[in-house]
C-alpha cells in the first residue's frame, strides 16, 4: 500500500516550503544521479514527463535513443534536511523510462524489481537489512580529501578518542529526520572507521535507502570539514569497510521462510537451499558486490574480511554468517559486500542465485565450524573450501562465465558493466606505482 499520493507530495511541498525536488536515479555503478526541478514543474515530474538525455549516463543508451523519462517513486519523497530552511530541497527517487513508455532495462532499479518480481512469483518478500561502514578523514587547505584523522579510536570506543562521535552523532539525527530507523551506530575497528545501522526494510526500500544514506554521510561530514569515503580499504594494515548484507525471505503468511523451530540449529531446508545457490555463484556475483581495484586490497587475510567461500552458525571467519536469532530474526549475513557496489544490481544478483538455489533445492557445503583464517593453504583444500576472486581481473572472469549473473543484469547492463570494468582494470594494471619504484629503482 502506498504512503503518498501525488496530491500528498504536492501538499507536503507547499506546507514545507520546498522550491526543489530532486528527481534521483543511479547509473549502472551506483553513482546517485539528479536532475533539479522547480516547485513549478512539479505536477510536471509527478506525470511522468520530466525528459534527459540518457546518452550521457553511464551504461545506457547511445545518444540515437537518447530521450528518457523519469517516473518519481512517490513513497521516496523526502525533504534535505541540512539544506536551506527557506526554500527547502526535496527529492523522489525515479525509475528510468524510454520514450516508448516502457521501463528501461538498464536501469539498476529495474533490475532489482525484476528479481523481486521472481521471489513474490514464487511466494517470497525480500528482506535486506545492511551494515554499512565509512572512513572519516580531515581534507587539506583546498578541501581535497586526504587519508589523515584525529581519531585514533578501535572497536565501539567512544570520545575523546572517538574524533568523529560528534559528526557521526549529526548523520543519525538527519537519517531519523528523513525516515530511518537506526537500529546502532559505533566506532569500528580502524582508526577513523565507523558504521550506522540501519533497519531492515523490502530489498527496493534498502538498496534506496542504501544510496540516501551514502549521501547524507558525506553530505554531514562535509559540514564537519571532513570527507566521508567507502572506499573499501584507504589505508594499508588496517582494517576496509565492508557492507554486510543481512537478508530473510518472508513467506505469504507473513511468517520467516529460513526459520525452522523443529531443526537442530532453526534453519529451514529452505535456507540451507538459499544458501547453496548463493555459494554456487559467489564467484561470478562478486564482480558486482565488490565493483573495484580497491575492492580486492579488503578481501585478504589478516583484517577480519571474509576470503573464503564456506558458511557456519555464528563463525566470524566464514563468507556467509546465521546470527544466533532465531523467529522472525533468523538471517542470512553475507559478509563480502563493500559499500562501492551498486545496490540494486548486487541485491538482483544474490536474490537471482539464492532463489535458484530453493528451486533446486541446492545443498550447502558442510558447515565450517573453525577459524578458516588459522587453517593452513592444504588444511583448506582438504576440507574443500575454495577462495573468492583475489582481483577485479579474476572476479570479471568468474563473472562472464555465470549465466546466472547476466540473466540477473540483463544482457545490455551486463556486457557494457564488464567492458567499463575491463577498462579500469586495464588502467589499473599498466600503473608504475610507488610500490615499485621503492623495490626496483635502485636495484636493478
Amino acid at each position: 500500500m502506498s504512503k503518498y499520493t501525488k496530491s500528498d507530495i504536492i501538499r507536503l511541498v507547499e506546507e514545507n516550503d520546498v522550491k526543489f525536488i530532486r528527481l534521483q536515479f543511479t547509473d549502472i555503478f551506483g553513482q546517485l544521479k539528479n536532475m533539479a526541478v522547480t516547485k513549478s514543474q512539479l505536477k510536471k515530474a509527478l506525470e511522468n514527463q520530466c525528459m534527459f538525455d540518457g546518452s550521457s549516463i553511464d551504461g545506457f543508451v547511445s545518444i540515437e535513443q537518447s530521450d528518457m523519462y523519469l517516473h518519481p517513486d512517490l513513497d521516496s519523497f523526502a525533504i534535505f534536511p541540512w539544506r536551506p530552511q527557506q526554500g527547502k530541497v526535496a527529492r523522489l527517487i525515479c525509475d528510468v523510462y524510454k520514450a516508448d513508455g516502457t521501463p528501461f532495462e538498464g536501469d539498476p532499479r529495474y533490475v532489482l524489481k525484476k528479481a523481486i518480481k521472481e521471489a513474490a512469483d514464487m511466494g517470497y518478500t525480500f528482506n535486506v537489512g545492511p551494515e554499512c561502514e565509512f572512513f572519516l578523514f580531515h581534507t587539506d587547505e583546498e578541501g581535497r580529501p586526504t587519508v589523515k584523522t584525529n581519531d585514533e579510536g578501535g572497536y565501539f570506543d567512544l570520545a575523546p578518542i572517538d574524533g568523529g562521535e560528534n559528526c557521526r552523532r549529526d548523520i543519525i539525527q538527519t537519517l531519523e529526520e528523513m525516515g530511518f530507523e537506526i537500529e546502532a551506530s559505533h566506532h569500528e575497528v580502524a582508526p577513523g572507521q565507523h558504521e550506522i545501522d540501519f533497519k531492515y526494510d523490502d530489498a527496493l526500500r534498502t538498496a534506496d535507502n542504501i544510496i540516501t544514506f551514502k549521501l547524507v554521510v558525506k553530505s554531514i561530514a562535509q559540514r564537519h570539514g571532513l570527507h566521508a569515503t567507502f572506499m573499501p580499504k584507504p589505508i594499508l594494515g588496517i582494517n576496509g569497510s565492508g557492507m554486510h548484507t543481512n537478508m530473510s525471505l518472508m513467506n505469504g503468511k507473513g511468517g520467516n521462510a529460513f526459520y525452522d523451530a523443529g531443526s537442530a540449529d532453526g534453519l529451514s531446508e529452505l535456507a540451507y537451499s538459499f544458501i547453496g545457490g548463493v555459494l554456487r555463484h559467489i564467484k561470478g556475483i562478486t564482480a558486482v558486490t565488490n565493483p573495484t581495484v580497491n575492492s580486492y586490497k579488503r578481501l585478504v587475510p589478516g583484517y577480519e574480511a571474509p576470503c573464503y567461500i564456506s558458511w557456519s552458525v555464528s563463525n566470524r571467519s566464514t563468507l556467509i554468517r546465521i546470527p544466533a536469532a532465531r523467529g522472525m530474526g533468523t538471517r542470512v549475513e553475507l559478509r563480502c559486500p563493500d559499500p562501492t557496489c551498486n545496490p540494486y544490481l548486487a541485491l538482483a544478483a544474490i536474490l537471482k542465485a539464492g532463489l535458484e538455489g530453493i528451486r533446486e533445492r541446492v545443498a550447502p557445503p558442510e558447515s565450517v565450524n573453525v577459524s578458516i583464517f588459522g587453517l593452513s593453504d592444504e588444511q583448506r583444500l582438504s576440507m574443500g573450501i575454495e577462495s573468492l576472486p583475489g582481483t577485479l581481473e579474476a572476479a570479471l572472469n568468474a563473472m562472464e562465465s555465470d549465466g546466472l549473473v547476466r540473466e540477473a543484469l540483463g544482457d545490455g547492463l551486463f556486457d557494457y558493466y564488464a567492458r567499463a570494468k575491463r577498462a579500469e582494470w586495464d588502467e589499473y594494471r599498466t600503473q608504475v606505482t610507488r610500490w615499485e619504484l621503492d623495490k626496483y629503482l635502485g636495484k636493478f
